[in-house]
């Protein structure tokens, strides 16, 4: 019996993303090592939804391999052989060194494969910017997308890295469109305690986005979460501020809080997440074999959506 879709269970934000992504040109992506079939499906799906146009990099031969046993037709698209996974990330970057990508998704290498390459001092694609990652989450009974960030790359941020991190998450909230945008700067608690030194890091990252040291956003914290997310939760603590209980964008602490909170949405709320990497000349598009067809669509999405706003200078959808 098909599943009912509910309140509970759309996932609208991301259709509406997809949607609008698909208004714009392919955007050319360099797809590294997909080699299995969940990999190499994403990326044929999201060319047949004119989100992506891929180059496809890895063992040629294993490639038609698994496009032939999962019955996907990858004719139509380029083929950059290499030999193995370090080989296929290395060669990947190159083409966006190269500027025939504007884009990176993960195949069915590991981050550390892909993100090494990314990084590397001579070959790599950084860029001033602290790298970070964000997931885009579609949680149903939340009014809008929530990015949270950093719960993947960053360990342990210090507050000059959490600078960088709140600034790629903004800048992709206005690729995005988001109307206005609105950062909760996540703790235990909502007011600064000298021995918890997130609460700190927090205060002085709104003081450093009162400065314009930080642009483009709405920044307040320390907030706990209940009060970053509910405005009774927050009218109830007598908190007056403009994100409180209104927040679309959630900075955590490290990535251990950041990981548990996305799985905790992922598991009790049935939120989607989709997954990418900022920071980077290209944003990088991680997905997981764990993610439904859906996220790793919105993932495309959102890197396309990212992309076309840097390309037109002007990262300023749908969610």
């Amino acid at each position: 019996m098909p599943e009912v879709a509910t309140a509970a269970t759309r996932h609208e934000k991301y259709e509406r993303l997809i949607k609008v992504a698909t208004k714009h040109p392919p955007l050319a992506t360099a797809v590294a090592h997909p080699c299995d079939a969940v990999s190499l499906e994403s990326a044929v799906e999201a060319a047949r939804m004119g989100l992506l146009q891929p180059i496809l990099v890895g063992p040629s031969a294993r490639m038609r391999d698994v496009a032939a046993k999962a019955s996907l037709d990858i004719g139509a698209f380029e083929l950059v052989d290499s030999q193995h996974s370090h080989d296929s990330a290395a060669k990947a970057v190159e083409l966006v060194r190269a500027g025939r990508a504007e884009a990176l998704m993960k195949g069915s290498l590991h981050t550390d494969e892909l993100m090494g390459a990314v990084v590397a001092r001579d070959t790599g694609i950084r860029t001033a910017r602290r790298i970070s990652h964000c997931f885009v989450m579609d949680v149903p009974s939340y009014p809008t997308a929530l990015i949270i960030s950093d719960a993947a790359v960053n360990i342990a941020p210090t507050l000059k890295d959490k600078v960088d991190i709140v600034q790629n998450a903004i800048d992709l909230a206005h690729a995005l469109r988001f109307p206005e945008v609105r950062v909760a700067i996540l703790s235990a608690m909502e007011t600064v305690n000298p021995d918890v030194p997130s609460t700190v890091e927090a205060a002085a990252l709104c003081k450093m986005a009162d400065r314009g040291q930080i642009t483009g956003g709405l920044l307040d914290g320390p907030l706990a979460f209940d009060n970053a997310i509910d405005v009774e939760a927050a009218r109830i603590k007598g908190i007056k501020s403009e994100v409180a209980g209104r927040a679309q964008i959630l900075l955590v602490p490290d990535l251990e809080a950041g990981n548990m909170l996305a799985k905790n949405l992922a598991y009790f709320a049935k939120a989607d997440s989709a997954g990418i990497v900022l920071g980077a000349r290209v944003p990088v598009v991680l997905t997981s074999r764990a993610d439904t067809a859906r996220a790793r669509m919105a993932s495309c999405a959102v890197a396309a959506l990212y992309a076309n706003a840097r390309r037109q200078h002007a990262p300023n959808v749908a969610a």
